[in-house]
């Protein structure tokens, strides 16, 4: 990240490749992002630059200076270069419109920058500074949009959705990065438009989503797009969490709920969409009687919906297993209040595995209440989890809970070959050292014995000294 003054020092990469440019008879703009970042004082993090110059003459002009040189957008105008640990994606002046479910656009170049500003998507990113004289080109008024915190497409909104439809998202995803509010103008061609969100491919949609929920203020965001229509063709499930409210057994906005869960947790992937996704399951599991209204194993159901919906969206793996299973989690913590014994703090533990710290940071968040003593209450709640998870931990490394016996030790007490009795006795061995904790191993065996004869098992009786990594998982007795 740099500061737009760094990279307008005369020796900067930007400046000698200004210099290179203007020598070959070519004109270079700093465009975009870095324009804009530099007015609201923001590091500049990516490097974008407008040329006259045609794909095949920014090859020549940039090899020779670049330690690296990417192709792979040249088809499209661009040609990416790291020069002096700067990266810099440079494109030639173009228009460009994207076709339905197509990831990539039809393009058309251009001769001058305000041409290529036009097939910008808003106003204050359709900026350029003119290199190396650094002279402001602002032709569509992004800087008074952005004195004014709006968003706005520098030609009709309607236009510029058609060119490209995943603009419509766009649009909330910079609300809620920069905190900024969206033109009436454009908000009403969104609403006109919405549907054609539906001919972008689930990827496009992914990121800007993704970019979306990890902003500064994605709530007001989120609330703007289902209004105008645009979550129901993505997320469907957000806009259904705005549940009819029953007269007499009310409960509460699960809808605004949701998106206050989500600004109070921190910006990582995981636990935003865990936030955003947590309670998608209560419609379907809503139950409304005399006693009042009820969303029994929501947490569950919801856990399904969420990773359906992000396999959908061609999320990851392990973002969609790590969503799912927070998910399932995060209600298991409001069984608390009842009491818990050891035994059930190393089951929550032994269940959340690696995602235990993101798992409480969620459950943290989801305390929306506005009754300060219930608040507070919870949050004491919480705090005693943690100290007693931190307790047990140190007594019994919680992170590595395996049984007391490994596979060889339990395969020759019981006189067995490896097999599913030897799974069998690994369960229940688990299921004993989460209960009572760790046990010495004469312990452990008088467990096993009297497990085989209730199961009506032989037991051989020999026992073996524990391998320092054997584990009860691996039948086999392999490291």
């Amino acid at each position: 990240m740099a500061s737009i003054a760094e990279l307008f020092e005369p020796r900067s990469p930007v400046m000698k490749l200004a210099s290179s440019f203007a020598s070959r008879g070519h004109e270079l703009y700093l465009v975009g992002g870095p324009v804009r970042d530099s007015l609201i004082k923001r590091p500049v993090e990516d490097v974008d630059l407008s040329t006259d110059a045609t794909p095949d003459v920014i090859l020549e002009i940039v090899s020779p200076v670049a330690s690296a040189v990417w192709e792979q957008g040249k088809e499209f105008g661009t040609i990416g270069a790291a020069i002096e640990g700067t990266r810099f994606e440079i494109t030639t002046f173009r228009t460009e419109r994207y076709q339905p479910a197509s990831r990539h656009p039809e393009v058309s170049f251009s001769d001058d920058v305000v041409t290529d500003l036009s097939r910008r998507d808003f106003t204050i990113n359709a900026m350029a500074i003119r290199l190396p004289g650094k002279e402001a080109i602002d032709p569509f008024g992004g800087v008074e949009d952005l004195r004014a915190r709006v968003l706005r497409t520098p030609v009709d909104p309607k236009i510029s959705f058609s060119d490209d439809p995943l603009r419509m998202l766009r649009a909330f995803r910079f609300a809620s990065q920069l905190d900024f509010g969206i033109h009436a103008d454009t908000l009403a061609a969104i609403t006109a438009m919405a549907s054609e969100l539906a001919t972008v491919s689930n990827e496009r949609i992914r990121d800007e989503l993704s970019k979306l929920i990890m902003g500064l203020a994605p709530a007001r965001a989120l609330e703007l797009a289902t209004d105008c229509g645009l979550t129901q063709l993505f997320l469907p499930e957000l806009p259904a969490l705005k549940l009819e409210q029953d007269p007499i057994q009310r409960h509460k906005d699960v809808f605004h709920h949701t998106l206050a869960v989500v600004e109070r947790t921190e910006p990582d992937l995981i636990v935003r969409l865990a936030a955003l996704l947590h309670d998608i399951g209560k419609p379907k599991t809503r139950r409304i009687d005399e006693t009042g209204v009820t969303f029994h194993h929501h947490e569950v159901v919801g856990a399904d919906m969420a990773a359906a919906r992000l396999r959908e969206l061609r999320f990851p793996n392990d973002v969609v297993h790590g969503v799912s299973e927070i998910i399932r989690l995060h209600h298991r913590f409001h069984t608390y209040r009842l009491g818990w014994t050891d035994s059930a703090v190393r089951r929550y533990v032994r269940d959340a595995g690696s995602l235990l710290e993101p798992l409480n940071r969620l459950v943290r968040a989801d305390c929306t209440t506005r009754n300060r003593a219930k608040a507070a209450r919870l949050a004491e709640r919480m705090d005693d989890l943690d100290a007693r998870i931190a307790e047990l931990a140190e007594q019994e490394e919680l992170d590595r809970i395996r049984p007391d016996l490994d596979g060889a030790q339990v395969m020759a007490f019981l006189g067995i070959p490896p097999g599913p009795i030897v799974g069998r006795a690994a369960a229940f061995l688990l299921e004993e050292r989460l209960e009572r904790g760790p046990l010495d191993p004469d312990d452990a065996y008088a467990s096993l014995a009297a497990w085989a004869s209730e199961n009506g098992i032989e037991v051989a009786g020999t026992k073996v000294p524990p391998k320092p990594r054997g584990r009860l998982d691996d039948p086999g007795g392999k490291k």
